[in-house]
C-alpha cells in the first residue's frame, strides 16, 4: 500500500502519529522503542495511526537523535528566590561525581520565556530536562512531550505528568494551614498573596476550601496583587486588608516574605501576636523560625525535591527508570508562636 502523504507534504513524523493517535509524542516514541512499557490498548491505538499514515521510522535520524549532550537542562522561575535556590542546590549536590553538567535557565515566571528556553535547550540535545511546575503552555507542553529525553516536572504534583514528576500539593498546603488557624480560634482569617502565579492560585484555592468548609469565607478577606513579593509589600497589603475588614484577626500569606511584612506592620500598629492577630506563611524559610514571635509556616522539602529529581533523571538516562514516576513528597505544617492562640482568645501560658 502506498504511504499516505500528510498535510503539507513530506514524510509523516512521530508528531503526526501522536496527533492521529491522540497521545503525546513521547508516548509514541516509547511505544515504538519499548512496546512492553505501553499498555496493549495504547499500542493498538498507536499502531492504527502508524498504519493510517504510513509512518516509517528514519534509522539515520534515529541514530543522529540518539547522540545526547552530557547536559541536564534545568528551568526554574527565579534564581534569586530562596525557594528555588534550595532546589538548584539539591540538583547540583545530586550530580555527585558524574560526567553530567547542569544548564540553568530562568523563566522569570513567563510561559513564553519557558517556551523560548526549551527550544534553545532542546536544540542542544540534553540528556534530560528538569522543569518547574505543571502549568506549561500548550506549546511548551508539546516541546516537552517530543523532547526524546527524560523529563522531570518538580515542585508540584498533578494528574497528567509529561514523563516523571516530584513535588507536593499547594492546594492541600493552603488548606492545612488555614484549617490550623481556624482550629486555633481565629474566625476572620484573611489571605494575602503576591504575584499570584499558578502555585499561589492553588494555595488560595486551599484557603478558600477550608474557609468555606467552616462557613467563614468572605471575598473581602482576600487581598492579592500580581506585583512580585517583598517584605515591604506584605506591610502594604496588610494595611489594605485591615482597611477592608477592620475585624481581621488572622492572615495566611502565600509566602514567607509577605508574612514577615505582616509581622512588622502588626508590631508597628501595636496589634498583639497571636492574641489580636495570627500570622502564617508558606515555604518555611529560616527567618520564620528566628522571627519574634516565631511565625507558623508550611515547610516544603525544596532541597530534597532537587536531589530526588536529579536522581530520577539519572536513573532514566541509565535505562533504569524509577518504579514511581510521580512522587508526592508532602509538606509539614510548622505551628509556631504566631498562631498559638486559645479558641477563647487567650494566649497559651508558657511551658
Amino acid at each position: 500500500m502506498k504511504p499516505r502523504s500528510r498535510r503539507g507534504g513530506g514524510r509523516p513524523t512521530i508528531a503526526d502519529v501522536a496527533r492521529k493517535a491522540g497521545v503525546g509524542a513521547i508516548t509514541v516514541s516509547r511505544a515504538l522503542r519499548e512496546p512492553e512499557r505501553v499498555s496493549p490498548e495504547l499500542r493498538e491505538q498507536i499502531a492504527r495511526a502508524v498504519d493510517a499514515l504510513g509512518y516509517v521510522p528514519d534509522r539515520n535520524a534515529r541514530a543522529l537523535a540518539s547522540a545526547r549532550a552530557d547536559v541536564i537542562g534545568v528551568l526554574v522561575p527565579s534564581l534569586t528566590n530562596n525557594v528555588f535556590a534550595e532546589v538548584v542546590r539539591g540538583i547540583y549536590d545530586g550530580l555527585g561525581d558524574t560526567h553530567l553538567q547542569v544548564q540553568l535557565g530562568n523563566t522569570h515566571y513567563s510561559g513564553l520565556e519557558e517556551e523560548r528556553l526549551l527550544q534553545v535547550f532542546l536544540s542542544q540535545k540534553p540528556s534530560a530536562l528538569i522543569v518547574s511546575g505543571i502549568d506549561q503552555t500548550p506549546a511548551a507542553r508539546a516541546l516537552l512531550e517530543s523532547a526524546g529525553c527524560p523529563v522531570v516536572q518538580i515542585m508540584e504534583i498533578g494528574p497528567d505528568p509529561v514523563d516523571m514528576m516530584i513535588g507536593f500539593s499547594h492546594l492541600e498546603g493552603g488548606r492545612a494551614v488555614t484549617r490550623h488557624m481556624i482550629e486555633a480560634g481565629y474566625r476572620k482569617v484573611g489571605f494575602i498573596g503576591a504575584r499570584m502565579d499558578p502555585r499561589s492560585q492553588r494555595r488560595l484555592a486551599g484557603y478558600r476550601a477550608a474557609m468555606e468548609a467552616a462557613g467563614l469565607y468572605d471575598v473581602r478577606l482576600v487581598t492579592t496583587t500580581t506585583t512580585p513579593s517583598s517584605v515591604s509589600l506584605g506591610q502594604e497589603l496588610f494595611r489594605d486588608a485591615l482597611a477592608k475588614v477592620p475585624t481581621l484577626d488572622a492572615v495566611f500569606c502565600n509566602n514567607d516574605d509577605l508574612a514577615l511584612g505582616v509581622l512588622f506592620e502588626a508590631n508597628r500598629a501595636a496589634l498583639a501576636i497571636p492574641s489580636k492577630v495570627g500570622i502564617a506563611g508558606f515555604n518555611d524559610l529560616d527567618m520564620m523560625h528566628v522571627a519574634f514571635p516565631s511565625i507558623t509556616s508550611v515547610r516544603t522539602p525544596r532541597y530534597e525535591i532537587g536531589r530526588q529529581a536529579i536522581a530520577m533523571a539519572r536513573a532514566a538516562i541509565a535505562g533504569k527508570r524509577p518504579a514511581d514516576l510521580v512522587v508526592d513528597t508532602g509538606f509539614e505544617l510548622m505551628a509556631r508562636e504566631s498562631t498559638a492562640r486559645h479558641p477563647d482568645g487567650r494566649r497559651p501560658p508558657a511551658p
